[in-house]
């Protein structure tokens, strides 16, 4: 198939595709926002560059693009008729991010992958998955900080011994 845009038309639209501050981005951003959930955003000193960043819980979220990053690649890439070019870069694409995913795991990190269609669909839903793992993480480290403390393995809710009400 031939491309029906002249080399400078199909130029400016491939510029078009951002890499960072996407609308599935924003959609995120603001359902985080409303929630006062703060995180930073396509952080260097992480590697892969999550698109949301939760350092101090090692939390690294990604919003994924369908076509650029292969949902159902394998069974809809007959169905594309993409150039041998395209195909490849999905490709890359796919093992950059199993590459991404391994390498922050094994630094300790939970990697949560959202799709483009989810986000779409319903970002609400998607950012109760991120405030879920935050709970998750958050528990998790406090359980780390005070398992060998015993101070705390009894909780005291008052400074009197259990007395029958009225007695003296």
């Amino acid at each position: 198939m031939t491309d029906v845009l002249t080399p400078q038309q199909r130029r400016r639209c491939m510029q078009a595709n951002r890499g960072r501050n996407t609308k599935i981005e924003q959609l995120i951003a603001h359902e985080l926002y409303i929630r006062n959930i703060r995180y930073r955003r396509n952080d260097r000193t992480v590697f892969g560059r999550p698109d949301f960043c939760f350092k101090g819980l090692k939390i690294a979220v990604f919003c994924d693009g369908v076509f650029w990053h292969g949902r159902d690649y394998e069974l809809r890439k007959e169905s594309l008729h993409l150039k041998p070019y395209w195909a490849a870069k999905i490709e890359r694409n796919i093992a950059r991010d199993h590459l991404v995913n391994t390498r922050l795991a094994e630094e300790g990190w939970q990697v949560l992958r959202l799709w483009e269609d989810e986000i779409r669909q319903s970002p609400s839903q998607c950012a109760d998955r991120i405030e879920h793992l935050i709970a998750q993480q958050t528990t998790a480290r406090l359980r780390r900080i005070y398992q060998h403390d015993t101070q705390y393995d009894t909780l005291l809710f008052a400074a009197e011994e259990d007395a029958p009400y009225g007695d003296n």
